[in-house]
């Protein structure tokens, strides 16, 4: 900047004076409903469709489904136990849709019942691989012509939240289902929720002008 100064291309008051930049937030990217669609169309492998709806359907971490074991699961109740997450190590419940639940019945009679862990790699592998799990994800997506767009295993982890909002979830319940220390890293996703807002001012709309908040005075032509 002060080559520019002296160079007389830029003023000297542009440098005395701290600007400040305010970048704006990353938000979380969810996987537009129509792509999800087109995702599970195409997974045909009892092991990688049980993987993809956990994934999709309980905001997992890809790294937490890996380590995750087949005693930390419990079918009766439709949960699994999150003993440590990831990112904040603190422990977790995540539930079991029905598609999710089925998808994992099938999986687990095939599975080698030797192996400890939930889904694991070829020979002697305690775990599946993060980077073989990632192939997996981007192979479907290159199946299904999405690859410009940009998503990856992470998204299904958005897209469950941004579902649950706008569903009518509140915002705590969703903040303990993805494990987030401050519930500032989950009102993220509060800003993906269209629909809800959509919705939520529609029906506030139709009672004021049904006449109630103030009594009858409808815009009537």
């Amino acid at each position: 900047m002060g080559y520019l100064v002296e160079r007389e291309i830029v003023h000297p008051d542009v440098i005395r004076k701290k600007m400040y930049i305010k970048v704006p937030d990353a938000l979380p990217r969810a996987i537009d409903p129509e792509d999800v669609r087109h995702l599970l169309s195409v997974i045909k492998k009892t092991r990688e469709w049980a993987m993809i709806l956990i994934l999709l359907r309980t905001g997992m971490r890809i790294g937490e489904l890996l380590d995750t074991r087949v005693s930390d699961i419990n079918l009766r109740e439709n949960r699994i136990e999150v003993y440590e997450a990831s990112k904040n190590r603190v422990g977790r419940v995540v539930y079991l849709s029905d598609d999710a639940r089925c998808a994992l019945k099938v999986w687990l009679k095939k599975r080698d019942p030797q192996k400890e862990n939930l889904f694991y790699g070829p020979g002697r592998n305690k775990t599946l691989s993060y980077e073989a799990a990632r192939m997996m994800f981007h192979r479907y997506i290159d199946k299904v012509g999405l690859t410009h767009k940009g998503y990856t295993p992470h998204c299904l982890r958005h897209t469950f939240a941004s579902e649950l909002l706008n569903a009518g979830m509140r915002l705590e319940c969703v903040q303990q289902l993805l494990g987030h220390s401050s519930i500032e890293m989950t009102r993220r996703y509060a800003r993906l929720t269209d629909n809800t807002r959509k919705e939520e001012c529609f029906r506030a709309m139709a009672i004021i002008e049904s006449g109630g908040i103030n009594g009858h005075y409808q815009c009537n032509h």
